[in-house]
C-alpha cells in the first residue's frame, strides 16, 4: 500500500487588489445599512394627536331610525296573534301596491318579522352614498337568518327622510331545535346589512361659517385644553388658539374653504405632550371587568380575603307502597345544604406608584374579578387606593 506524501504547502494569501475590493464592498453595505436606519420608520411610541382628543364642533354623525319588515324567513317570523302590528304593517304595504285583504281575514304569517332599522349618517355624507344599517326584531321572531329587508325609509330627529334601506341580512349566528331541545350560537334576532342604505339627503355642516372654529375635547381636562392651544399656537402663530375652559378650544381659521380644510388637516395632525391623567379605576359589576389607568397608586395596607361557598344538592327519594295496598308510588326530593368557608390570611400590600406593581399586588390575593370589585371598593373606603372609582 502506498501513502501519498503530506502536503505541507502554505495557502496562498489573497492579493492586495482582492482585499481592497472586499473592503470597499463591506463599506458600501455598511453605508446602505446606516442610511436605511435614517429613513426607515422604526416603531416607536407615537405621541397622541389633536384628532384623537378633540373634534370639530358640528362635524359629527347623525342617528337615523326606521320601521320595516323582514321577509323570506324560514318559518321563524313573528306570531301574528301575539304581534298584531306585523300583520297591520303587511296590510298597509299591500294596500300601497293595490292589493286589498278582505276584512276579518286572520293572516297566519310565519315568514315575516317586524324590525327596527338604525344607521349612522356620517358627517359630509352626500346623496347616493351608501351606509351600513343594523336591523333588530321588535316582535317574537325566532330568527332573522336568511331574511331580506323591504325598502324602509330612515328618518332623523327632525322627522325628515335621509336614507332608504333595503337588502339581505347578515346574521352572525346559527340555531336548531328538535324534540324539545334547542341549540343556539350567538344572537339570531338581530343583524346587519353592509352598505344597505342609500343616502337621499345631506345634512348641512357649519364648517365654513364664522371666523373661528371650535374644538371640543373628548373629556374635560384643563391640561389637555392648554396642550391643544399651545400646540396650535406653536405651529400656526401666537394667538391662533385659545382655551376657553377644560373642554372647548377656540381657533381662528382662514375664511377660504380650501384654506380652511388644509388648515384643519394640519391642526388635526399636530402632536401633543399630554400630562398624566387623573387616577381612575373603572368597574363593571355585570361582567366583572376592572380597568386601571397608569396613574393608579396604592398606599401601604393589609388585606384579608376569604371565600364563602354554599352547596345545595338534591337527591330523589322513591316511596313505594306496600303490597295489596291502594297507595301509589311517590317521588320526593331530599335536599342537603352545606356551607364551607376558606380562611383568608392577611396580606400586606406595599405602597407603589407603578401600575405593574399594583396589578402584581392584586394578583397576589388570589381573588376572582368579582372579589376584586369588593376589595378595591374597600381599599378606597380605607384611603389606601389613590384613585377615583367609576362603576359602569
Amino acid at each position: 500500500m502506498t501513502h501519498s506524501p503530506t502536503d505541507n504547502r502554505v495557502p496562498a494569501m489573497p492579493s492586495p487588489a482582492f482585499t481592497d475590493r472586499l473592503l470597499r464592498a463591506a463599506m458600501t453595505v455598511a453605508a446602505l445599512v446606516a442610511s436605511a436606519a435614517l429613513w426607515w420608520p422604526w416603531p416607536a411610541e407615537a405621541a397622541p394627536r389633536i384628532k384623537e382628543v378633540a373634534m370639530v364642533q358640528g362635524v359629527r354623525a347623525n342617528q337615523l331610525m326606521g320601521y320595516g319588515l323582514v321577509i323570506g324567513l324560514d318559518g321563524t317570523g313573528d306570531q301574528t296573534t301575539q304581534a298584531p302590528f306585523t300583520s297591520q304593517s303587511l296590510n298597509s304595504m299591500l294596500q300601497q301596491m293595490g292589493i286589498t285583504v278582505p276584512a276579518g281575514t286572520t293572516m297566519q304569517l310565519k315568514n315575516v318579522a317586524a324590525v327596527l332599522v338604525t344607521a349612522q349618517l356620517p358627517a359630509f355624507a352626500q346623496p347616493g352614498q351608501q351606509i351600513d344599517v343594523s336591523v333588530a326584531s321588535i316582535g317574537n321572531a325566532k330568527s332573522l337568518r336568511g331574511g331580506s329587508l323591504v325598502t324602509t325609509p330612515l328618518k332623523g330627529a327632525d322627522g325628515q327622510i335621509y336614507a332608504m334601506a333595503q337588502g339581505g341580512l347578515i346574521v352572525g349566528g346559527a340555531g336548531a331545535s328538535a324534540g324539545g331541545a334547542k341549540v343556539q350560537i350567538n344572537h339570531l334576532s338581530g343583524g346587519r346589512i353592509p352598505q344597505g342604505a342609500t343616502v337621499e339627503r345631506a345634512v348641512p355642516t357649519p364648517l365654513a361659517q364664522g371666523e373661528t372654529i371650535q374644538l371640543d375635547l373628548s373629556s374635560a381636562d384643563f391640561a389637555t385644553a392648554r396642550a391643544v392651544a399651545q400646540a396650535i399656537n406653536a405651529a400656526k402663530g401666537a394667538g391662533t388658539a385659545q382655551a376657553l375652559d377644560g373642554r372647548v378650544v377656540k381657533v381662528k381659521a382662514p375664511q377660504n374653504i380650501d384654506e380652511r380644510v388644509s388648515f384643519l388637516a394640519d391642526v388635526e395632525n399636530l402632536p401633543l405632550e399630554l400630562a398624566m391623567p387623573a387616577a381612575k379605576v373603572v368597574l363593571n359589576p355585570r361582567t366583572g371587568s376592572i380597568v386601571l389607568n397608569q396613574a393608579v397608586a396604592i398606599s401601604p395596607c393589609a388585606v384579608a380575603h376569604g371565600s364563602l361557598s354554599v352547596t345545595i344538592s338534591s337527591t330523589p327519594v322513591i316511596s313505594q307502597p306496600g303490597p295489596f295496598s291502594s297507595g301509589t308510588t311517590q317521588v320526593a326530593e331530599k335536599a342537603d345544604i352545606a356551607i364551607s368557608q376558606q380562611g383568608g390570611s392577611i396580606i400586606t400590600l406595599p405602597g407603589t406608584a407603578q401600575l405593574a406593581d399594583v396589578v402584581k399586588a392584586l394578583n397576589s390575593l388570589g381573588a376572582t374579578p368579582q372579589d376584586l370589585l369588593a376589595i378595591l371598593q374597600a381599599m378606597k373606603s380605607a384611603g389606601a387606593l389613590n384613585a377615583d372609582i367609576e362603576v359602569i
